[in-house]
Formats: C-alpha cells, sequence, structure tokens
C-alpha cells in the first residue's frame, strides 16, 4: 500500500472490496476511438490522388474487403448483366440469320435448334452456361459463329465463376467473427503484484476449438512533442506484456491475466494517479492466432 501511494500520490484511494461496500470510479468524458473494441479503425484517407485506381488495380482484394451487402450486390449483378449479354448475343446471331422466322419449320436448319424468340435465346444460354443440357435446344454445324461465340461464352464463365466464387468464398472463410468468441475485460486495472505494479486485464476463449500459437501485443497511442519540436499526433509504443519472459505466447485453455508491469522502461511509470486519469490515450490489445478449425490467421484487437 505504501508503494501504490508513493507512486500515485496521497490522493490513491483505497477499494473495499466488501460486498456491502461500493465503489465508483470517475466518469470520463467519452471521446471518439482511434480503434474501436470491435478492431475497426476510425481512420479516413482523403486527397491522396489516384484512390479509385489504386484500388481497382487490385479489385480482387477490394472485392474481399467489401461489405457482404456490396459483395452480393455485385455477385447478382454481375451475374445478371452476364447471362443477359450472351443471351441477346445469342438472339442477335439468330436474328441475323433469319433463324427467328423459321422457328418452327421442320425443314430449315437454323443455328440453334428451337430458338426463336429472346426468353429461348436466354434459356439456351442458362442450359449451356449451367451444363444442365435437356436436349431440346443445341447448335448445328452450320453455324461457325455460333460455335465461336460458344467457345467465347466457356471461357468467360469459367474466368466469372472462378472470380466471384473465389471472392464469395474466401470472404466466407475469413475468421473475423471469431473474435466474437474471444472474451476481454471490460476494463483494465492497476494494482500489485508480486510487490510490484502492473497494468492488468483478462482474455479467455469461448469456444472448445483454440486458438494455435496465440500471442498477444499492447500498443499505447497517445500524442507527443518531440524535443525538436515535432508534434507527433498518434505516437505509438509498445507495452511490454512478457516478450522478453515468453509470456506473451498464450495458451488460452483456461481465462489468462495479462500484465503489463510498470517499471522505468514503462511509459506510465512518471504518471500520477491525477494525471492518469486526465491523459488522453488509448490502449490498443492485439491478440494474434490461427484458427485452429481453418487454419486461418485472425487479428482480434481490444481496447
Amino acid at each position: 500500500m505504501a508503494a501504490l501511494r508513493r507512486k500515485f500520490g496521497e490522493d490513491y484511494q483505497v477499494v473495499n472490496t466488501n460486498r456491502a461496500s461500493s465503489f465508483s470510479a470517475p466518469v470520463k468524458k467519452k471521446r471518439q476511438r482511434f480503434v474501436e473494441k470491435n478492431g475497426r479503425c476510425n481512420v479516413q484517407h482523403g486527397n491522396l490522388g489516384g484512390e479509385t485506381s489504386r484500388y481497382l488495380s487490385d479489385l480482387f482484394t477490394t472485392l474481399v474487403d467489401l461489405k457482404w451487402r456490396w459483395n452480393l450486390l455485385i455477385f447478382i449483378l454481375t451475374y445478371t448483366i452476364a447471362w443477359l449479354v450472351m443471351a441477346s448475343m445469342w438472339w442477335v446471331i439468330a436474328y441475323i440469320r433469319g433463324d427467328l422466322n423459321h422457328g418452327h419449320d421442320s425443314s430449315y436448319t437454323p443455328c440453334v435448334a428451337n430458338v426463336y424468340n429472346f426468353p429461348s435465346a436466354f434459356l439456351f444460354f442458362i442450359e449451356t452456361e449451367a451444363t444442365i443440357g435437356y436436349g431440346y435446344r443445341y447448335i448445328t454445324e452450320k453455324c461457325p459463329e455460333g460455335i465461336i461465340l460458344f467457345l467465347f461464352q466457356s471461357l468467360l464463365g469459367s474466368i466469372v465463376d472462378a472470380f466471384l466464387i473465389g471472392c464469395m468464398f474466401i470472404k466466407m472463410s475469413q475468421p473475423k467473427k471469431r473474435a466474437e468468441t474471444l472474451m476481454f475485460s471490460q476494463d483494465a486495472v492497476i494494482s500489485l503484484r508480486d510487490g510490484k505494479l502492473c497494468l492488468m486485464f483478462r482474455v479467455g476463449n469461448l469456444r472448445n476449438s483454440h486458438m494455435v500459437s496465440a500471442q498477444i501485443r499492447c500498443k499505447l497511442i497517445k500524442s507527443r512533442q518531440t524535443p525538436e519540436g515535432e508534434f507527433l499526433p498518434l505516437d505509438q509504443c509498445e507495452l511490454d506484456v512478457g516478450f522478453g519472459t515468453g509470456a506473451d505466447q498464450l495458451f488460452l485453455v483456461s481465462p489468462l491475466t495479462i500484465c503489463h508491469e510498470i517499471n522505468p522502461k514503462s511509459p506510465f511509470f512518471d504518471l500520477s494517479q491525477r494525471s492518469l486519469m486526465s491523459e488522453q490515450f488509448e490502449i490498443v490489445v492485439i491478440l494474434e492466432g490461427i484458427v485452429e478449425t481453418t487454419g486461418e490467421q485472425s487479428y482480434i484487437s481490444f481496447l
């Protein structure tokens, strides 16, 4: 207790843990976070120049990073437009060749049998694309342009399927929701452990599946001014949570208490209780590991 008072000053308050008594912490003014508790960063880039072209140059990653509603919209629109365009091309071939006027003439050999209007051309495209093959509509040997269009349709359909289905598969397999079953303590506390002042919080895993090679890191984000007079609004400082001793390598079979020792190397060493309450900073905790069931790398953050 004497060490606590020397550290935080004479205005340090003793918290009674009896059930009959209660203690209410000072209410701090709520402000916008740099990083939300779900790991989303409140940072927007602007006035960089050429942002759209940079995102489009890596279109696959851009689609994976989009929200689900935009992914589904792009997925539906891409297939719908592709179907309508390709069906229109089959209808144009039938129209140019005059097949539409001989739709029910058994003595006439059309480009595609039994295609005599746009709905029938659309159904032929769907049967070909989905390899359903009912046998009612088929390409004849007297239509070289139809054979070329068929080859183009097969190649284009394979590319579109590989791109969009691959994008949806990667997005569904992302382990972002794994964070929902990793619980952090609501608040961090400063207390004595083994005779030393420590900043502590708890983390636990609700699932029976383990986080393989789980590692935890802590970042202190606050503004500071360098001796040269440069102002750094979002300076990042590493908080030691056992990097040297291996305590940052976690085995999450039960809830664990993560401890940061407030020693002369800690950025909290020169802060009193009063200054600690008035300082503007954020502590970002990053739990990194491999999801056992999927083998995907997962990053979970907490403040």
